[in-house]
């Protein structure tokens, strides 16, 4: 999908960048395959602010999207390829030829009128679904479930795909999107081909107000803040951190520190760490 740039007549269009979206269908979501999504703006139950910088947006409504493609070895005709504003990848309309109609991740290449198939033994075609252990080595996936049965949880996001490095035994070598190399089960289920949308990396928003669109509040640095506010406060002038490490609002490290618990039990399937930020 290409990107549009725009003249800047005026200050909110100057540095915007687009998606042309003229490839999507312009039709309402199905009703049934979507429920309200409740606007929270950070609150827990008790109304206290536990993810700062989020509220007001605009409405949406989630839609539900068939992570596990459990629906063997019925084929599916695309109906449409759609637009989702709670994601960076578009969806795919699946018309099951019993009469069901789902969401899915649309993959690369995937277009109108294309026919998918889940099961154990199907085509090698973006769109299909099948187990890890029935895939050759170097295909791209998708949707990669971690728990057979659970769903896919790995490589959702607009552009993303793991690679099948090789089988070990009951388990497959996943080269990850983060550059990581983790050991999956033969029998856990991914899908063919990268996820859809890959120039969405290449979007500038050109204004602040467009990501209060989305839900977005301002998000003030420390630098910029009283000392009594954030650690990183006050100071005459534009003055440096004044920390070993920077600090959140709390006085934790952050920016670099390690969260990850190094007694987690699925440490053990990680064959190499993803590469280090530089």
């Amino acid at each position: 999908m290409p990107v549009k740039e725009h003249k800047p007549v005026t200050a909110g269009r100057r540095g915007y960048v687009s998606l042309d979206r003229s490839d999507l269908d312009d039709k309402r979501p199905e009703k049934r395959l979507t429920i309200q999504r409740k606007q929270s703006a950070g609150r827990n139950a008790a109304g206290r602010v536990t993810s700062r910088h989020r509220g007001a947006g605009h409405k949406r409504r989630i839609r539900l999207v068939d992570f596990k493609r459990d629906k063997d070895n019925i084929p599916a005709k695309v109906a449409a390829i759609e637009y989702d504003p709670g994601r960076s990848a578009h969806l795919a309309l699946l018309h099951y030829m019993d009469g069901e109609k789902r969401y899915i991740l649309a993959p690369q290449g995937l277009a109108k009128g294309s026919s998918v198939v889940s099961g154990e033994a199907v085509p090698i075609r973006p769109g299909n679904c099948l187990p890890l252990g029935r895939i050759p080595v170097g295909t791209v996936v998708h949707n990669v479930e971690l728990q057979p049965g659970r769903g896919g949880q790995i490589a959702r996001g607009a552009g993303s795909g793991a690679r099948v490095a090789a089988r070990e035994g009951n388990y497959v070598h996943l080269n990850l999107p983060s550059g990581e190399v983790r050991l999956v089960p033969t029998s856990c289920r991914a899908t063919i081909g990268r996820v859809s949308n890959i120039d969405h990396i290449n979007v500038s928003d050109g204004k602040a107000g467009r990501a209060r669109w989305r839900g977005r509040r301002p998000h003030v640095r420390g630098s910029a803040m009283n000392p009594v506010d954030h650690p990183h406060g006050g100071g005459e002038g534009k003055a440096p951190v004044g920390h070993p490490s920077p600090l959140s609002p709390w006085g934790k490290k952050t920016l670099g520190k390690i969260t990850r618990n190094p007694k987690k039990p699925s440490n053990k399937y990680i064959v190499r760490q993803r590469r280090a930020r530089r």
